[in-house]
């Protein structure tokens, strides 16, 4: 097995986890660590043995595959770059500031034959896994994903930093188009939207209602199904389904609600979405979160965006 040459670009703090990820994999090579602080990547590089930089046009040949975790703002640009140099691309979200961008970049990976895919680090969390097995039909969706403030993530809005994690999981459930989107958002610490609530309303009826928040006095992870007799509640972090399910012992007979509880181990979802983005580079086989995919929730982000800005009691209706 031929060994692979692998590059964090970007050495802040979602950069030094990829590369810890990189070091400890068999097969792969942490080659480089590239930051425009020279500094910060020498000290990252050291501390796994790899070569520091501070362009990533410089290693573009001379490596297989990289992590892109930079400021989200410069995702296109940074990934356009190694993608037109045909390497395999594991883009933090979001895949790009704007749906322009990510259909670009899109396009780029289609046409070169580069994989790209992007870090929704989600769809490698055990309780997520668990529960797509439980998923019969929801019907209406509901998300919390709140955060105390920081500055990390601020060039751009809370749609696209922390809303867009609980789109791709929605979308990734569904095959059903989006009809139409009516959304809120305040700008309170930052000149963006930090505070958003989107109700998102799908072609085969189901309905998804997220809230989204940098500005919190505690952090929450959850969604919530609601489906035909059964309540779903799903705790990303403590990797806990909750399950309520109405029951009847016979015909006639009062319904009751018998409850269920599963906790999950903590497992190493982004340990997973490396080996699977590796694995994928091995294979040739499309990684588990498509550009397309990535492409789907930036233009549904951006969707959100301008139903806020068209004002309270405006719906977004679906685009031909």
């Amino acid at each position: 097995m031929r060994e692979l040459t692998a590059a964090v670009i970007g050495a802040g703090k979602l950069g030094g986890l990829h590369a810890e990820k990189y070091a400890k994999l068999s097969g792969v090579r942490l080659g480089f660590v590239v930051d425009i602080d020279r500094r910060r990547a020498e000290l990252m590089a050291a501390r796994y043995g790899a070569a520091a930089g501070c362009d990533h046009r410089e290693i573009a040949e001379r490596i297989d595959l990289a992590t892109v975790a930079t400021p989200s703002s410069t995702h296109f640009s940074v990934a356009a770059g190694l993608l037109a140099s045909g390497v395999d691309v594991l883009l933090e979200k979001p895949m790009a500031a704007t749906a322009g961008q990510a259909r670009a970049l899109a396009e780029l990976a289609r046409e070169g034959g580069a994989l790209l895919q992007v870090g929704y680090l989600e769809r490698f969390n055990p309780a997520v896994r668990r529960l797509k097995s439980l998923l019969k039909g929801p019907r209406f969706i509901e998300c919390h994903r709140l955060s105390p403030f920081t500055q990390r993530g601020t060039d751009v809005d809370v749609i696209l930093d922390l809303m867009s994690h609980d789109l791709d999981l929605i979308l990734s459930l569904t095959e059903s188009k989006v009809v139409s989107v009516e959304a809120l958002g305040v700008a309170v610490l930052t000149d963006l939207v930090d505070v958003a609530n989107a109700r998102v309303r799908f072609a085969d009826g189901m309905v998804a209602n997220l809230n989204a928040s940098r500005v919190a006095p505690r952090r929450e992870r959850k969604i919530r199904f609601f489906q035909p007799d059964t309540y779903i509640s799903t705790d990303y972090e403590a990797r806990l389904i909750q399950i309520y399910r109405k029951t009847q012992s016979a015909p006639g007979a009062m319904p009751t609600i018998s409850a269920q509880r599963i906790e999950l181990d903590e497992g190493d979802p982004l340990g997973d979405e490396v080996a699977s983005f590796v694995a994928c580079v091995r294979s040739r086989r499309p990684p588990a979160v498509s550009a397309d995919d990535g492409l789907r929730v930036v233009e549904l982000c951006e969707r959100i965006g301008d139903s806020i800005k068209a004002g309270p009691g405006r719906s977004f209706v679906a685009r031909p």
